[in-house]
């Protein structure tokens, strides 16, 4: 079963309060009921307890064996079953839980083979999430409400909510969590919060999680009073190596740390004439003895001339091959900062000699929030696509999970949490695998919905792009927020490269950031068989043209529309294609409870305003540019320039626009 899959519905029009995931609600009535017998022999501890307990309370089949076998430690696990029983084989008691949790999966998406045999051993060793999280319960581009973890009654009183976390994440195969912010707060290190840390990760780790801490690099100095946070300082490094012995103490299973350092303000070694390298090898070595790791992110980038897209690059590049054994460099899947789409970054291909670990982003900070429906294992097939899956030792998400009842903000949001758990375990799973898996679970086997619904998920990133920015344009979006367009965003004394202008350029001449040779030569940071494609205007593929080219209007594109029209009528296909999945989701209604369909409903109109926005925002002021007509079988604007420009959105980076806001 699944991390989002709710109980498959009774009645089409069972009504549903949006609080459950997709797993299976625990029914205690069930469980007083007559099971098929499930057999264990051997010490009965937490895991092996909630893999019977799920089983007594969802498994509808023959009598189960679950048995423990000698041999390599692993999360994998084998499912053979006959007529007569099932058996659930595992070196270890979680791989006895994930198997427990993919039996029950098989039951829901279909019928389980009486017959089968079935091995699943995970791809990646890490399958972590990372929570923005801060300790006052704000979520840094978190768009379903306040943090889960209530720090204030923690570590005294614990919230159901962190137990059915748990499930969920172990459902899908998620081993990791990393509790708070990458911009991260000293006091997560002080005594008191530790304690609190400790409470979360006893109740996770019968669930196969282990916590990990974002740091902030200046810790020493902030907690302590060291005058310096020098990575070579021997204080430095006694303080470090005290806290961690403080940290296993508590918490003998601690993952380790992620690190953002030297990055948007955020403290680190290069403060100190010091590398990213030496800094995070001096917290590596006194993490090894407990086998903790070190997550240390290439997301930097500073106020220079050179553009954006190669800063990470020239940074990290020159350091391959000096970080330590049990050092993860962590690698955000883009150039720039997930945009709805990028090449992916090219120090996945620059670092043969060092651990690589790629970052993801599962809350949609570029892609609409959770207003949008935008489903994004597709996003993610297209990183993977140009970086093979050998490329990079673990996977990290950034979560889209807060308080809201439906735990995403967005219902379908839900269904981009599952994905990540299902590509971490098995990245060759194909997006409309793991898209028909998630909706059989959280809604209903019903074929003509889940045929339908699907349509609409694997057709939702492309739409997105098209109505946002299509051909490769990016990083186009208001400059308080990242939620709708604002092109024309220029402020002074504000650094240009958080400014839209910077990155379309948009004159009289054309559009697009030139990075071929010519230009920034970002191109040269790609293989030479890439660095060909990508920096010639002929070969670049058009849904990166604007990437790294500056493209005139009147540029015939490979179907022989200008450049212009073919913008236009990019823009004009997203609207529509979000016109088209209200018709589709109003035609369910049938299928799914009330209140679920109406919270969708709602959603779906946001978008389809929000897409004619950013249509018609975009459009008009290129024009501007251009100084030539949108074509005259294309949808007229309904708004003006002049009233875009004039609208200004009150939010902040915590929350989410409601359905009432106007423009």
């Amino acid at each position: 079963m699944s991390l989002v899959a709710q109980t498959r519905m009774e009645s089409s029009l069972k009504e549903n309060d949006g609080s459950q995931l997709w797993l299976p609600t625990i029914n205690v009535s069930k469980m007083k009921e007559k099971t098929p017998p499930i057999s264990y022999q051997g010490k009965l501890s937490k895991t092996i307890s909630i893999a019977i307990f799920e089983l007594q309370n969802a498994w509808r089949g023959q009598p189960i064996i679950l048995e423990k076998t000698r041999g390599k430690k692993t999360d994998g696990f084998t499912i053979s079953s006959s007529e007569r029983q099932i058996q659930i084989v595992s070196t270890t008691d979680v791989g006895l839980l994930y198997g427990t949790y993919h039996l029950l999966r098989i039951q829901n998406t279909g019928i389980v083979d009486k017959n089968c045999s079935i091995t699943e051993t995970p791809f990646y060793e890490l399958r972590i999430l990372n929570h923005w999280d801060n300790l006052d319960g704000t979520i840094e581009r978190g768009y379903a409400g306040k943090s889960l973890w209530n720090w204030s009654d923690l570590p005294d009183t614990l919230s159901p909510h962190y137990k059915e976390y748990a499930r969920a994440n172990a459902s899908i195969g998620i081993n990791g969590t990393v509790l708070n912010n990458v911009n991260a707060s000293p006091e997560i290190l002080s005594d008191n919060y530790l304690k609190k840390v400790k409470a979360l990760a006893n109740i996770f780790r019968p669930y196969g999680i282990r916590v990990y801490l974002s740091v902030n690099f200046a810790s020493p100095i902030k907690l302590s009073g060291l005058h310096t946070a020098d990575p070579l300082n021997k204080e430095v490094i006694q303080w470090w190596k005290k806290k961690v012995d403080q940290i296993y103490d508590l918490i003998p299973d601690f993952g380790g740390f992620l690190v953002k350092a030297n990055s948007e303000g955020q403290p680190g070694p290069c403060d100190y004439g010091r590398t990213h390298a030496e800094g995070a090898n001096m917290l590596a070595k006194i993490l090894q003895p407990y086998h903790g790791i070190v997550m240390w992110r290439a997301f930097v980038y500073h106020a220079t001339n050179d553009d954006r897209a190669k800063q990470a690059y020239l940074e990290f590049q020159p350091l391959d091959g000096q970080f330590h054994k049990n050092v993860l460099v962590q690698i955000k899947n883009g150039p720039i900062d997930f945009q709805p789409r990028e090449p992916y970054n090219p120090l996945f291909s620059a670092m043969p000699n060092s651990q690589l670990m790629v970052e993801f982003q599962i809350t949609q900070e570029y892609l609409g929030f959770s207003n949008h429906l935008v489903y994004l294992a597709p996003l993610w097939k297209e990183f993977f696509a140009s970086v093979p899956f050998h490329t990079v030792k673990a996977i990290a998400g950034v979560a889209n999970i807060g308080s809201d009842k439906n735990w995403c903000g967005h219902h379908f949001a839900q269904a981009n949490w599952y994905a990540f758990g299902r590509i971490t375990w098995n990245p060759s799973l194909s997006p409309e695998k793991i898209a028909d898996e998630w909706l059989k679970q959280t809604f209903t086997n019903e074929p003509q919905f889940v045929t339908s619904v699907k349509n609409i998920m694997m057709q939702s990133h492309e739409a997105a792009v098209n109505y946002m920015m299509p051909l490769g344009l990016h990083h186009i979006f208001a400059g308080e927020h990242h939620y709708g367009p604002e092109p024309w965003y220029n402020m002074l004394n504000v650094r240009q490269d958080w400014l839209p202008v910077y990155y379309h350029k948009a004159d009289s001449a054309g559009i697009g950031f030139n990075r071929s040779s010519t230009g920034s030569n970002a191109t040269a940071h790609y293989p030479d068989s890439l660095c060909q494609l990508y920096g010639n205007i002929k070969t670049c593929p058009e849904k990166y043209l604007l990437w790294f080219h500056h493209v005139p209007w009147t540029y015939r594109m490979k179907n022989n529309r200008t450049l212009w029209d073919e913008l236009c009528n990019s823009y004009d296909k997203g609207v529509q294609k979000v016109r088209f999945f209200q018709q589709v989701w109003d035609k369910m209604e049938p299928h799914v409870d009330t209140r679920r369909f109406k919270d969708v409903q709602t959603k779906l109109k946001i978008q389809s305003r929000d897409a004619v926005w950013w249509k018609d925002a975009c459009l008009l002021y290129f024009q501007t540019f251009s100084r030539l007509p949108i074509p005259y079988e294309l949808e007229r604007p309904i708004h003006t320039l002049e009233d875009m420009m004039n609208f200004k959105l009150k939010i902040s980076n915590y929350e989410c626009p409601t359905a009432g806001f106007s423009k």
